[in-house]
């Protein structure tokens, strides 16, 4: 139990290190947690992306008629 009695004095004489070691071992965690649910969803709902240069048209502010309606 040597390593737990370190482990609880590093917290107390050092709290702010300790909890930055916390979050950041959260924030390595989670991605290799997140990633695979959200891969596990089904992909065939997702939106088309839409057309470049309709994108281009609406950023400059120019009217732009793609044929479509």
């Amino acid at each position: 139990m040597a390593v737990m009695e370190k482990l609880r004095m590093f917290v107390a004489q050092e709290p702010v290190v300790a909890a930055s070691c916390l979050i950041a071992g959260v924030g390595l965690f989670l991605p290799a947690v997140v990633r695979p649910i959200l891969d596990s969803y089904d992909t065939s709902k997702q939106v088309p992306p839409p057309v470049l240069s309709d994108v281009v048209a609406s950023m400059t502010g120019e009217a732009y008629d793609n044929g479509m309606g």
